[in-house]
């Protein structure tokens, strides 16, 4: 190889060198920028004051637990007269229907949070599972809130007969198999968020162990077991959401 031939060869690997230097350069700023853009700190922002939105959901849930209709199968003209009550509509069109929206809200802030962390791949499967279980379940509110009440006037006017045979169409496998479905993926995706919080290493773990206990309690444990055991779960509910948001506002911003 003639000399001129050889300097040519190596002034032009110095100039690749370069080239690929600033290549690499640009790529890490760019990089860097992104993962500090102003989109990404207002979604981290949003995602912390939605935190709160759990604990308002909580705490729908207890008032909406506080009083339970009477059993119909046993005492269905105090049935009938509970669920055409003032208080039994607004307890489902707040409580239960519009609660149920907020919660989803304070699902998908808690779902945001957590991405930035090892629980990343847990909290996609809580959010998935707690909002389809949640939007089932809503869909058993609807049919408490506006069905139950034209039954129970129906009854109250004189015809029994029709209303109790009108309430067990109404109640009948169909809602059933929705509402138990529903109740099953909620508690499944309320004890993943749980156990997603325990392992995020940013969130505290007791308040993640909590939010999944009281989950459980209201859902599956109260409704089988014992009704006084909703209120107490959706008050552990809402205490492990307070110590949650706290702690999601003083995670550092990334």
């Amino acid at each position: 190889m003639k000399p001129w031939e050889d300097e040519e060869k190596r002034v032009r690997t110095v100039h690749f060198s370069q080239e690929r230097k600033k290549h690499n350069m640009t790529s890490i700023t760019t990089t860097s920028q992104s993962a500090t853009s102003p989109t990404r700190n207002k979604l981290d922002l949003y995602a912390r004051w939605g935190l709160w939105a759990l604990l308002v959901w909580a705490a729908l849930l207890v008032y909406g637990t506080l009083t339970h209709q009477p059993d119909p199968t046993t005492d269905f003209p105090g049935y009938a007269s509970y669920i055409t009550t003032t208080e039994f509509l607004i307890s489902h069109l707040v409580a239960s229907i519009f609660g149920a929206a907020v919660g989803t809200l304070g699902l998908i802030a808690l779902f945001v949070v957590l991405c930035k962390g090892r629980a990343a791949p847990l909290a996609l499967w809580a959010l998935v599972m707690g909002i389809i279980g949640n939007t089932l379940v809503t869909s058993v509110f609807g049919v408490a809130a506006f069905a139950q009440p034209a039954i129970g006037h129906v009854y109250l006017a004189g015809h029994m007969t029709e209303a109790v045979a009108l309430n067990n169409d109404v109640y009948g496998p169909a809602l059933f198999a929705t509402a138990l479905a529903g109740i099953l993926l909620l508690t499944i995706g309320i004890v993943l968020f749980g156990v997603a919080v325990v392992r995020s290493g940013s969130l505290p773990r007791l308040a993640g162990i909590g939010f999944a206990l009281g989950g459980a309690a209201f859902t599956v444990l109260g409704i089988l077991f014992s009704n006084f055991l909703q209120p107490l779960g959706a008050t552990l509910m809402a205490a492990s959401a307070v110590w949650i948001a706290i702690a999601g506002w003083r995670m550092p911003s990334q």
